[in-house]
């Protein structure tokens, strides 16, 4: 394998095999780096709203989830105390992160990029005219150096591409929730396709949709004590649906679940010497209705016009203007996510937003709105 390479993406999940794609669409010298095989579930609502799209429209997929067969969102369901408020959902679709990651990259490697999968990377030193990084091949395969002009670091929450000293490493706060998911292949009607369900409890919350496949993908977030006290996360989710008076799925307890590091943290910085970081290694928060995949496309949408840049001199400056798009893009809308998990994590609160929510409901579908609007930013690329 050459050596020497316009960008290094490392991390093909949503921000990653955006931006890879991107880029070898512009003809740049693209190396994709992934630790994992494909096509893998990973712990996610599997959920994506305009903006979403709106980024992939913006790179040249415009027809991407109906090529997928992604099933069209039109609803939202909440659930608390045993009350229901159904609200309209302004456009969304559900698909397996199997499907759309792996087309995603299919997409990059038709585009000219070159992939290698099941390899860790490291980032090392600067050079005069690029960065290295180390790769690490599966098995006992030698360790490989290699060079470019500017790295992408789109490697998730607790990536491992540099010292978790760095600045550049994300940190957790202290009331951060956790992650956890699974997949259950049933034939309940209780969770009908079209619409997210989302049920709403004292200690966290879980979200339920159909992927196109018709399997039911749980996606839920819960303060780490529950997870202890209640006997692990199968027993908080039932805590949490029986809350929210969901009915159970049949095969919740004997699924198998996955737990991902604490969710809400930031990065102290989003670039440095000939590195940018994208999607969720920059930081994250709670998500609701499909945000959070809006958000890490946003930022891969974004950022091949800095590679393009990177290809001269390197400066401070370009590393200031990905910081303020980031913030632009991404962090921005994630105040608003932020707010409503604070929020909501009080019972009160909570209650009292919910039935003013059953009264005029045009109060909470104005929140919606909010979350799943179309960035100008993306409107105009």
């Amino acid at each position: 394998m050459q050596s020497n390479w316009d960008v290094i993406v490392i991390g093909a999940g949503v921000a990653g095999g955006l931006a890879a794609f991107d880029c070898a669409n512009r003809g740049l010298r693209v190396l994709l780096v992934e630790k994992r095989s494909f096509p893998r579930w990973k712990v996610c609502g599997c959920c994506f709203n305009a903006n979403a799209l709106a980024a992939l429209t913006a790179t040249g997929l415009p027809n991407f989830f109906d090529d997928q067969g992604a099933v069209p969102l039109d609803q939202l369901r909440l659930g608390w105390g045993g009350k229901s408020l159904k609200l309209e959902l302004p456009g969304g679709w559900a698909l397996s992160r199997e499907r759309f990651d792996q087309a995603l990259v299919n997409a990059a490697e038709a585009a000219g990029a070159t992939l290698r999968f099941q390899t860790g990377a490291v980032l090392e030193e600067s050079t005069p005219d690029g960065r290295m990084v180390r790769l690490r091949p599966p098995g006992d395969a030698p360790i490989e150096r290699i060079r470019a002009r500017v790295v992408l670091v789109a490697a998730g929450l607790q990536h491992q591409v540099m010292s978790p000293s760095h600045a550049a490493s994300s940190r957790s706060t202290p009331e951060s929730r956790l992650g956890a998911g699974c997949l259950i292949n049933d034939d309940d009607s209780s969770y009908e396709s079209g619409a997210i369900h989302m049920a709403i409890g004292q200690r966290g919350y879980v979200g339920l949709v159909r992927r196109e496949d018709g399997a039911l993908n749980l996606a839920a977030a819960f303060d780490r004590a529950v997870v202890k006290s209640s006997g692990g996360v199968a027993r908080a989710a039932q805590l949490v649906l029986t809350q929210a008076g969901f009915t159970l799925p049949r095969r919740l307890e004997s699924s198998r679940w996955q737990l991902t590091p604490a969710l809400t943290r930031r990065a102290g910085l989003f670039a440095g010497d000939r590195f940018l970081l994208l999607g969720d290694a920059t930081g994250y928060v709670e998500p609701f209705t499909g945000e959070g995949m809006a958000w890490a496309l946003a930022a891969g949408a974004a950022v091949a016009p800095f590679v393009e840049e990177a290809q001269g001199e390197w400066s401070a400056d370009l590393e200031r203007r990905w910081q303020r798009r980031l913030v632009d893009l991404t962090i921005s809308r994630q105040r608003v996510c932020s707010v409503l998990s604070t929020l909501l994590r009080q019972p009160l609160t909570t209650n009292a937003l919910f039935n003013l929510g059953c009264q005029w409901p045009a109060i909470p579908q104005r929140i919606i709105r909010s979350l799943n609007r179309v960035s100008p930013l993306m409107a105009s690329s």
